[in-house]
C-alpha cells in the first residue's frame, strides 16, 4: 500500500503546480492529485467530503494566497479535523523564510507536520513519499 493515495495541492501559483506534476513524474509517484488555487476552494472540498473516505491523505499547503491564505485554511481545518474519517498529513510549502511565518507555523503543530521551502526538490519528495 502507498503511503499517500490522494493529495490536495493548495497554491495559487500555476508554475508550482507544474513543478509538482513534474516531481511526481520524475519520482514515479502515482497518486490522485487535486489542485486548488486558494484555501477556500480546498476547505470547501474538504467540508463537502468530511464524513466520507474520499478525503486526501496529504495536503501541500502554501501560505500566501488570495481569498483564503494558508493560515485561514488551517483555522477552518482545525474546526473540522475531528470529524474527518482519517488523519490528513499537512505540509506547509512556502517561499517565505520569514521568521514570523516559521513561528506562526508552530502554533499549528497539531495540524502541520513540517514546513518546506519552495521550490520543492526531488529530495523533499523522496522524504515525504518514502
Amino acid at each position: 500500500m502507498k503511503k499517500f493515495n490522494t493529495i490536495f495541492v493548495v497554491d495559487d501559483d500555476m508554475v508550482y503546480h507544474f513543478i509538482i506534476k513534474k516531481l511526481f513524474s520524475k519520482c514515479n509517484i502515482d497518486v490522485d492529485t487535486k489542485y486548488f488555487f486558494n484555501g477556500l476552494e480546498a476547505i470547501d472540498e474538504l467540508k463537502d467530503k468530511v464524513e466520507t473516505d474520499n478525503i486526501p491523505d496529504l495536503i501541500l499547503l502554501d501560505i500566501n494566497m488570495p481569498v483564503y491564505d494558508g493560515w485561514q485554511f488551517l483555522e477552518e481545518f482545525k474546526k473540522i479535523k475531528q470529524k474527518l474519517t482519517k488523519e490528513i498529513t499537512v505540509y506547509l510549502v512556502s517561499s517565505s523564510n520569514d521568521v514570523t511565518d516559521l513561528n506562526k507555523s508552530k502554533e499549528y503543530q497539531d495540524e502541520v507536520k513540517k514546513y518546506y521551502y519552495k521550490p520543492m526538490t526531488q529530495e523533499d519528495f523522496e522524504t515525504i513519499f518514502a
